[in-house]
């Protein structure tokens, strides 16, 4: 079965009113990323049930994935703990149930079971949330035929707040065992494995965005072409390229810079690769902002400080050893520190050492300037 999106209209009104202005914005101009398409297909054919994961950077376009996805399979599921006010357990269970119910319950007319099944859902309490999601599942499981597929696609399932539930648990309750034609697709930030909150007992795929440059780079060029396309006044030969360059595959910081050059550049503007880097439009610097906001939680400690401005001031990737003797700091304290930002962080291994840099230079340069650095 191929399961990559087709080239139908795009169309939200399967999915709840608090996400279909998301999906509309996330799939608008969208671009590629065939080969990730491609690889949740291999999976869904390959395993009778499970998990795929997209793993990637800030801004490298796992949300416009997921809805591109969605948009193109309006029988699957639907939820985004980014979205605010989405983060917490309880609200997943309400909307993930409620559609579950509606879109493979509901259709088979079943009222009196799916009257009960509402009125549970309706007095659960927090921590009967997992067996109830189960429980939903299986139920439909049981009834899909050999050529259906129950998919429940969850983006950013790392901006849950933990304190929602027991930190023993899955994020959001989810299963650790999972019924026939049953497939959890899900996208977060990059995670210590360690770390990931998920205990499960059945297959499972990750997929990271940063092991496939060269596509990356070939759809990165087609959606500038694709957006420039509309733009007569912006058609400089070399824009494209030095666009490429310096967004370094980050969508969201092409999708920024391309509407502010739209919005403010003549066709006789200097646009330049340093002018590029240098602009910091104001929808960029407020999703740096929340970047910051997580990265600096309750307040700097003195390491996290001096960490910071290490990886602020460097352009290059830097080992643990290397920021300890800058900051004549323990190796061990400076890993710390490193493992607690691993999402905003660019992970390399460089002659035999783990080295990390800030995910993208934009970041790095919208860091240095916050007045928190100064001291």
């Amino acid at each position: 079965m191929n399961s990559s999106p087709l080239p139908t209209p795009i169309s939200t009104a399967a999915y709840p009113k608090e996400f279909q202005q998301l999906l509309r914005e996330k799939t608008d101009n969208f671009a590629g990323r065939k080969f990730v398409f491609s690889a949740i297909s291999d999976f869904l054919d390959s395993h009778s049930r499970g998990y795929f994961t997209i793993v990637g950077t800030p801004g490298c376009g796992k949300s416009s994935i997921l809805a591109q996805y969605v948009t193109a399979h309006p029988r699957s599921i639907y939820y985004n703990a980014a979205v605010e006010g989405k983060n917490r357990f309880e609200d997943f269970l309400a909307s993930v149930c409620t559609q579950l119910i509606d879109k493979y319950l509901a259709a088979n007319g079943e009222t009196s079971e799916i009257l009960k099944l509402k009125s549970q859902l309706q007095n659960l309490e927090s921590h009967d949330g997992s067996w109830f999601l189960s429980l939903l599942l299986q139920q439909i499981s049981d009834k899909l035929n050999d050529r259906q597929r129950l998919i429940i696609v969850i983006d950013s399932v790392d901006a849950i707040a933990r304190t929602s539930q027991p930190p023993s648990t899955n994020l959001f309750y989810l299963p650790r065992y999972l019924g026939d034609r049953t497939y959890f697709i899900l996208a977060r930030r990059p995670f210590l494995r360690e770390k990931s909150g998920l205990l499960i007992e059945t297959p499972s795929q990750t997929l990271d965005l940063r092991d496939y440059p060269a596509q990356n780079r070939e759809d990165v060029l087609n959606y500038i072409q694709q957006y420039l396309s509309t733009a007569p006044d912006l058609t400089q030969p070399e824009l494209c390229q030095q666009l490429a360059t310096v967004s370094e595959n980050n969508f969201m910081y092409l999708s920024q810079m391309l509407r502010a050059i739209g919005e403010n550049s003549r066709p006789d503007a200097n646009l330049g690769e340093s002018s590029l880097v240098s602009q910091v439009p104001p929808g960029l610097a407020a999703y740096y902002q929340n970047h910051w906001l997580r990265m600096r939680g309750d307040g700097l400690s003195a390491i996290e400080l001096s960490v910071l401005n290490v990886l602020v001031q460097s352009t290059a990737s830097l080992s643990v050893s290397a920021i300890s003797n800058i900051i004549d700091r323990d190796e061990y304290d400076v890993e710390k520190v490193l493992d607690n930002w691993i999402e905003f962080l660019n992970k390399q291994e460089m002659g035999g050492e783990i080295c990390y840099i800030l995910y993208h230079d934009s970041f790095r340069q919208w860091l240095g300037k916050q007045s928190i650095l100064e001291s």
